[in-house]
């Protein structure tokens, strides 16, 4: 069994503990050296029927506060791995980097533990959870942590305690978005005020069009053809019976072929006056 350097019972009498995370049942595997850069492979781990599974742990992540002599705290993280009967430690492993714990590449349920034993020697040890959203809870735990003890977020607040970041966070530059003396806001609501701009310029637009082409008026209309106060309408067309008619009329009006002058009276010219 490894013993961690730092366990649970705190040497400082005033020191504050808080749990952030606890799962129940959690599998722990002897995992083999790493080979290659690219990560870990939880498949090594859980081949031959589970053959590197070495014990079911009780999993707690244990934040310790430490009061300083600035008024604050000093913050430090472990990940606890103990007997889930007796409480009994197995192994800690101190969260002090991003490093110490590794998720697995082709599982989101498996991970790769750094722990620390005594005299400061280490070892990987695999972790197993048996459901989804207790490895997603404690991957967000983990976060949590680096964010307040200021693990790869900026360098210059490593190791900040609680206080400290607090106080720097509210010293940050702010950004003031009030509106000044005399400034106003224009805001425009839906699409009905653009619509009636660009029917203005559609009008602009042809008003000049209009400008440049001309067109002759229509002749005048003169009011003495209408008909209470109507359009004069047009005579409907003849009928075959009245074109019929007009051409019978029109065959008795030719007259007959010219008397001659002997029907007149006079003689032909022969031995007339006029010979």
């Amino acid at each position: 069994m490894i013993s961690s350097a730092s366990t649970s019972d705190s040497p400082f009498s005033d020191a504050i503990q808080r749990v952030l995370f606890i799962a129940s049942n959690v599998h722990v595997y002897k995992i083999p050296p790493l080979t290659s850069t690219k990560g870990y492979l939880a498949a090594h781990w859980t081949a031959d029927s589970n053959k590197r599974q070495i014990f079911t742990a009780r999993l707690r992540v244990l934040e310790t506060a430490i009061p300083d002599s600035d008024g604050g705290e000093s913050l430090s993280t472990e990940i606890l791995l103990e007997d889930p009967a007796t409480g009994q430690l197995f192994a800690g492993a101190p969260y002090t980097d991003a490093g110490a714990v590794e998720a697995a590449l082709d599982s989101g349920r498996f991970f790769a533990v750094r722990v620390v034993g005594d005299g400061g020697r280490k070892a990987v040890l695999g972790i197993g959870f048996e459901e989804r959203g207790e490895a997603i809870d404690f991957g967000i735990t983990l976060q949590e942590a680096r964010k307040v003890q200021g693990i790869e977020v900026e360098a210059g607040r490593k190791g900040m305690t609680w206080k400290k970041v607090a106080e720097k966070e509210l010293t940050k530059e702010k950004k003031d978005f009030s509106l000044k003396e005399g400034e106003t806001i224009h805001v425009a609501v839906g699409k009905r005020g653009r619509r009636k701009e660009e029917e203005g310029i559609m009008n602009s637009y042809e008003d000049k069009a209009l400008g440049t082409f001309s067109i002759a008026p229509p002749p005048p209309y003169s009011l003495k053809a209408e008909v209470g106060g109507m359009m004069p309408l047009l005579p409907p067309p003849p009928s075959v019976l009245d074109v019929k008619t007009q051409r019978r009329r029109s065959r008795q009006d030719v007259p007959a072929h010219a008397a001659s002058a002997s029907d007149l009276g006079f003689d032909d010219g022969e031995f007339g006056e006029f010979q």
